[in-house]
């Protein structure tokens, strides 16, 4: 420890520069040693600079701990699809309401049962949602810009998604087979942590920033995770593919396959991450096209006068092209964020966050509080701008089933005034409140380091499971 929250690990072996892990003694002495093997593997790729970082969130992932930060020099360096993830551009959205909990408290179970009906959830499925191949093109090139011009949303919506909902991109990089597992699923959550929630603001930190917001104490809010599906997975997994065939980069581990920013594959990969990340921020869309339906049909008012706006929309998984100040020099670098929210501050943040930042969005378990928080100047020289995404699993999938029985879990949950509707009992068991760690401790390091400020703490009260 170097000090209080903050542990290092100094370049070593193959290290080209230290390892910043961002984390109490808690929580570090119930992790094993590989989610920091994995960090000090990303501190060994080809032209990162000043460190890689964990937040303390951190776990076990497929090249990258989740939880992990990386910046290259975007001229000689490289872009890692283990450094994103399968699941690009999985993240949240956040839609406030002007309904207070005691007028919405009597429906939540039917708010839910609607939803549940039109919102797709679970592995294998297929949206009703349809979109033709021509639609798939312009989702892939337009993002959320396509999904206005077709009326699922407002304008309101675009300036409160991260890049407004459209990344520069090439869907010609994107293979057939990754569009084909894409369109029948359009507007669905997904399985595995993949959710979407009912929650009441439990607590107010900055009543000036959460106004600003739309976030008012005992109103409810909806927040949905979930990111591009198949069709980045597919993306993931095709150019994880051809990296292992064309690859001379040498790695420590084969998960961390990369190349070079400003090669032919790489300059594609970079296209094709864009394009599922446009995919994503539609299908969160979508289901929030999805969810103004539901209430106003449950309510019998239309979403306007509900005040159904989206707060924001923002990826987990990316790597993103950014500049920032390294040794006092200005560099043009492409940052990994793997299970790790962009958290610029005031100042550094565009359009109707610069004065506030923008919302930081960090979900909790299903039966836990989940945080909105802004980012703090601090944070740009401590981690790119960055923070932690949710609470970090403590067990793992295999171990959370053998620990927990669905109806125990159910029940539990019940017993709190929480309404679950899950495609599968197994999914109760893998995502049990148990198995992830304690997300008021969490927040509590990020708040205490200076990262981020907490803006408020939203309680669940009904929960769809993939």
């Amino acid at each position: 420890m170097i000090d209080k929250n903050k542990y290092v690990i100094e370049r070593t072996g193959d290290m080209k520069v230290p390892a910043y892990i961002y984390i109490n003694d808690e929580l570090l002495s119930k992790m094993n040693d590989e989610p920091l093997r994995q960090l000090m593997n990303v501190a060994s790729l080809p032209g990162i600079v000043k460190a890689a970082y964990a937040m303390p969130d951190i776990h076990l992932g497929y090249g990258f701990p989740i939880g992990g930060v990386a910046a290259f020099d975007y001229d000689e360096g490289i872009v890692s699809p283990g450094g994103v993830g399968y699941d690009i551009n999985c993240g949240v959205s956040l839609i406030k309401t002007n309904i207070s909990y005691n007028d919405a408290k009597s429906r939540i179970k039917d708010l839910i049962d609607e939803i549940f009906k039109n919102v797709p959830a679970g592995i294998d499925l297929k949206s009703s949602f349809r979109v033709n191949k021509n639609d798939m093109t312009d989702i892939l090139s337009d993002g959320i810009k396509w999904a206005v011009s077709k009326g699922y949303g407002t304008e309101r919506d675009i300036e409160s998604t991260e890049e407004n909902g459209s990344m520069n991109s090439n869907p010609d990089k994107v293979s057939e087979k990754a569009i084909s597992r894409g369109i029948n699923e359009v507007g669905s959550l997904g399985g595995g942590n993949h959710f979407l929630e009912i929650q009441k603001v439990d607590r107010i930190f900055d009543e000036r920033t959460a106004r600003y917001f739309g976030i008012e104490k005992d109103n409810i809010m909806i927040m949905v995770h979930t990111g591009s599906r198949g069709l980045g997975h597919q993306v993931a997994t095709d150019y994880l593919m051809e990296l292992n065939e064309k690859s001379d980069i040498k790695v420590k581990d084969r998960q961390l396959i990369s190349a070079y920013t400003k090669s032919g594959i790489g300059e594609s990969y970079i296209m094709a991450m864009n394009s599922a990340a446009n995919f994503g921020f539609v299908n969160r869309q979508i289901i929030l096209y999805k969810i103004r339906r539901a209430f106003e049909s449950v309510f019998k008012k239309d979403f306007e006068s509900l005040g159904l706006d989206l707060v924001y929309s923002l990826a987990h998984n990316m790597a993103k092209i950014e500049e920032h100040n390294i040794d006092n020099k200005r560099l043009k670098l492409i940052v990994h964020r793997k299970g790790a929210t962009r958290a610029f501050p005031a100042g550094y943040s565009t359009g109707k966050f610069k004065n506030t930042g923008h919302p930081v969005l960090i979900p909790g378990d299903m039966g836990t509080a989940s945080y909105v928080l802004t980012g703090n100047k601090n944070n740009m020289e401590m981690s790119f701008g960055s923070s932690c995404h949710g609470a970090g699993r403590a067990l793992s999938r295999k171990k959370a089933n053998d620990a927990f029985n669905p109806d125990d879990v159910l029940k539990n949950l019940g017993n709190h005034g929480i309404y679950v509707r899950a495609a599968s009992s197994k999914v109760i068991t893998e995502e049990a409140p148990g198995s992830y760690k304690d997300i008021d401790e969490v927040i509590k390091i990020v708040s205490e380091l200076g990262m981020s400020n907490i803006i408020s703490r939203h309680v669940p009260l009904g929960v769809m499971k993939g």
